[in-house]
């Protein structure tokens, strides 16, 4: 966990507690993440975003019931069939589920980043979270090709003019900072504001109405998070897709994601 959460971890009485400093760019290369339901259907099915969704159960499963969109892929032919996926340098989202969120959605994440993929989750609690939750569900024949069309994202702005308002911030521009606590401290962009993703709808009255406000977190994905939180609430908000590289001093390095 990150420093800050080690304290508060430690101050409920905690005490075999460890802190990454790499931090999630880092962790993803050697490592999947892990997703709710509700985080795969609330921002990336229903919003349209593009992605991967592999079912890795047996197909005469699957067939009676699956979620909107996925792939059939069993977690034996994921490694064996690696040339089907999209090239890794697109960094293509890839969310897995099986039954439950156990070994087989976990094996088949594996065989994806040994593969180099960088973007790899499992989704929590497989498909008896999502039949749980009451979501809908789709039956037949589920797709066999794995389809993936990267296209700009509602509310994104591009690098060029994200760098030339960092270098001189409008008056009615806020630069909103959405790391968290630790990741501030290690360095701001002059100006911004550091409002963590987590707390966003606890500090609204933090966030000016009468600003356009720009969302900026390490890989893009926390800041797009904030952006939809923003939006819904009537913001007028843009996002950075971007892996941001922030120094003591404030410069600042952007990656694509």
């Amino acid at each position: 966990m990150s420093p800050n959460s080690a304290g508060r971890a430690e101050k409920l009485g905690y005490t075999n507690v460890k802190v990454y400093h790499e931090g999630l760019p880092v962790w993803t290369k050697k490592n999947n993440t892990i997703l709710s339901t509700l985080f795969l259907k609330d921002a990336w099915i229903d919003k349209g975003i593009p992605h991967i969704l592999l079912d890795v159960r047996p197909g005469s499963v699957a067939e009676k019931g699956f979620i909107k969109g996925a792939v059939a892929m069993a977690t034996k032919d994921v490694a064996v069939n690696i040339a089907k996926f999209p090239p890794k340098d697109m960094k293509p989202p890839i969310m897995i589920y099986d039954q439950n969120g156990g070994d087989d959605a976990k094996a088949a994440a594996k065989a994806l980043v040994a593969a180099g993929y960088t973007a790899v989750n499992v989704v929590t609690g497989g498909f008896d979270a999502w039949t749980a939750a009451k979501y809908p569900v789709e039956s037949g024949k589920l797709a066999a090709n794995i389809v993936y069309v990267p296209k700009p994202r509602p509310g994104e702005i591009p690098f060029d003019e994200f760098k030339k308002i960092a270098a001189a911030t409008p008056a009615d521009t806020l630069i909103l900072d959405v790391r968290n606590t630790d990741e501030g401290n290690a360095g701001m962009i002059k100006g911004a504001k550091l409002v963590p993703d987590e707390e966003i709808l606890n500090r609204l009255a933090e966030i000016p109405k009468d600003k356009q406000i720009i969302a900026h977190c390490s890989t893009g994905t926390r800041a797009e998070m904030a952006y939809h939180k923003l939006k819904e609430k009537g913001y007028n908000v843009k996002f950075l897709n971007a892996k941001v590289d922030i120094a003591k001093d404030g410069s600042f390095k952007l990656e694509k994601p």
